[in-house]
């Protein structure tokens, strides 16, 4: 599995529609409804879950309410 544990919305290039990307672990859904929460709590961070019987395919899963600014998208 990949080493990153968790994404926030600037380590996706904050997107604006939802789809399947591309990144370096593999391939990302984002939902609408993910991006709701992006888009109403940007420094929210998502746990990265891998989709069952997939080995490149993961989407979003529970996220939590992060308090600080940092858009740099840096941390893990």
């Amino acid at each position: 599995m990949t080493d990153i544990k968790k994404l926030t919305w600037a380590q996706v290039g904050r997107v604006t529609d939802p789809g399947r990307y591309m990144f370096k672990f593999g391939w990302l859904t984002i939902t609408a409804d993910d991006l709701w929460v992006w888009e109403n709590h940007p420094t929210a961070a998502f746990t990265l879950v891998r989709t069952p019987m997939e080995t490149d395919e993961f989407r979003l899963g529970t996220f939590e309410l992060r308090t600080d600014s940092n858009y740099s998208g840096s941390e893990k």
